[in-house]
């Protein structure tokens, strides 16, 4: 009993229903007796289940099949109630974010991949094409009826090269995508699996059906749940995934940033290093808001667009972006310095830019980024980003400092949690923008002390809002910053040139009242291991 209990438990949550009413219906306990009768009633009206299953009047309305039908595509995987209907009809699923399940998929896949020797640069192409794949009608309703890996992998191509074609990607880019398919497609381990069991193509293609894109459609997400996924996935290439390219900026940090922009229907927004789209699909859902059929289909054709150098993140940028039926994938692959990419996107009259630029880049600082970010904008546009603290301290930045001021406005920065990127170590700080209107050094420019954002640690999740409280704090720190409010311990005004640091530490008054043991110890211990850290500590001092 205490067996079926657990399964029982198990089954509700996977299902994301409750014993009771739910939206769709009504849900009895296993071992009910007294709802028995309620559930043959209800089965006889349906057409009743088939001859094995010991009911009778099976044929009695409904179906009337002497025989159940196996929904192939979701035999080892537990659906919503309602995305079993959906599954039937053939229409799109819809699923709510969900991490684990999002780690537990890339954890797998990950594995099956390392041990077919598939390679670091095909992977992202991988999951990104079949998720591209999955959005050809044909190829969606065939792929698990075709009968030999050889076929699956070239109606992949196909596929592939009709959604592209729809979404006027370059021929190019299209042959790059098929290529790296036709290899895997002689990957003779890969080969060899049998269809439709574990770790085979099929396997893959249903994985990623079932679990990631539902995700991905789910219309009230603002989450780039391919990003996360991507994210995950690569973590077990070895560390961080930094290594790879691979910075996902954190989910509420997008939000933050896009509210801070003012992210409207209205809106044209751009990320010329937008790595999996996570800023662009969070802007899109808060275009969605408050707009029309019209007006939707005006942002998806006009109102979003990206630049991406690596071709695995620009294929999971277009991905990302065609899953959500975006129309025209606005994604250009190549150098965001490029002349002809920066004369094309100056002639959208863009005027909202979001970025998290590359760091500690050779022959590009951080700062170029931003500055060729607001050179692109429209006149009085706003570009908010995520930069190391370097950039708003000290001289090393001196000449871009200044080359940015006399041409923008500096409206704000805001001082960020030091682990938010957590596992990597980079302490960064918000800045807000106005371009091509020159800073004016006698007004005041707002600084925010955002250091606590409610998220905590836990073991194998990363950060995460365990007690729900950022969304109180992302309205105070938004309300802060729009009345130009004044706290101490919090915010501060401040008038600044290029040469003066640009974070509220610098400038804010402290509030006493809140100052702790604890603070002070933690501050002795800060300086402690700054000093062993630098050199400047010797055992016997």
């Amino acid at each position: 009993m205490a067996v079926e209990q657990y399964t029982e438990s198990l089954t509700l949550r996977e299902m994301k229903c409750v014993l009771g009413e739910n939206s769709f219906g009504c849900v009895l306990p296993q071992g009910d007796v007294s709802g028995v009768d309620k559930i043959e009633k209800i089965l006889k009206r349906a057409g009743g289940k088939p001859k094995e299953c010991e009911l009778e009047d099976y044929s009695q309305g409904g179906k009337g099949k002497d025989k159940y039908v196996v929904l192939e595509k979701a035999k080892d995987i537990i659906l919503e109630p309602q995305n079993y209907v959906e599954l039937i009809k053939g229409n799109r699923l819809k699923k709510a974010y969900s991490l684990d399940e999002i780690r537990n998929t890339a954890i797998d896949m990950h594995n099956a991949l390392r041990e077919i020797k598939v390679t670091e640069s095909h992977k992202p192409i991988f999951i990104a094409g079949i998720l591209i794949a999955l959005n050809d009608k044909d190829f969606s309703k065939s792929y698990s009826s075709l009968t030999s890996y050889k076929l699956i992998m070239q109606n992949i191509q196909t596929a592939i090269e009709n959604v592209l074609k729809d979404s006027d990607i370059r021929s190019n880019r299209i042959s790059y995508i098929k290529q790296v398919f036709s290899t895997l497609q002689d990957n003779t381990k890969f080969a060899e699996i049998p269809l439709g069991y574990s770790r085979s193509i099929t396997w893959y293609i249903e994985q990623l059906e079932m679990k990631i894109k539902p995700m991905m459609d789910y219309a009230d997400s603002t989450v780039d749940a391919l990003g996360v996924f991507y994210h995950e996935f690569i973590k077990y290439s070895g560390g961080d995934g930094s290594g790879l390219g691979i910075v996902l900026t954190p989910q509420h940090l997008t939000e933050f940033m896009c509210d801070l922009a003012g992210v409207n229907k209205n809106s044209r927004v751009v990320d010329i290093c937008c790595g999996s789209g996570s800023f662009l699909v969070t802007a899109m859902s808060k275009m969605f808001r408050n707009a029309n059929p019209a007006e939707i289909e005006n942002i998806r054709q006009n109102g979003l667009y990206g630049v991406e150098f690596d071709d695995g993140l620009y294929t999971l940028a277009i991905a990302n972006m065609i899953i959500r039926k975006d129309g025209k994938s606005n994604i250009y692959k190549g150098d965001c310095f490029n002349k002809k990419i920066t004369d094309e996107l100056k002639s959208k009259n863009i005027n909202i830019g979001l970025i998290n630029p590359p760091y500690s880049q050779k022959d590009v600082a951080e700062l170029e980024f931003v500055e060729h970010l607001l050179d692109i904008l429209t006149v009085g546009g706003t570009g908010v980003v995520v930069v190391p603290v370097s950039c708003a301290i000290g001289t090393k930045f001196k000449d871009i400092r200044e080359r940015l001021m006399k041409k923008n406005t500096l409206q704000a920065v805001f001082s960020m949690p030091d682990d938010i990127f957590y596992p990597t170590g980079t302490n960064v700080c918000v800045m807000v923008w106005t371009a091509h209107v020159p800073h004016d050094s006698m007004q005041e420019t707002f600084f925010g002390y955002c250091k606590d954002d409610g998220f905590v640690k836990r073991k194998k999740l990363g950060r995460i809002d365990a007690f729900g409280n950022w969304e109180s704090i992302e309205k105070e720190w938004l309300k802060l910053y729009r009345n130009k409010d004044v706290v101490d311990g919090l915010s501060a005004r401040h008038c600044v040139g290029y040469d003066d640091e640009w974070l509220c530490e610098a400038y804010m008054q402290t509030d006493y009242s809140k100052l702790t043991q604890d603070d002070f110890q933690q501050t002795v211990n800060d300086y402690l291991a700054y000093l062993i850290k630098s050199g400047e500590f010797y055992e016997g001092q």
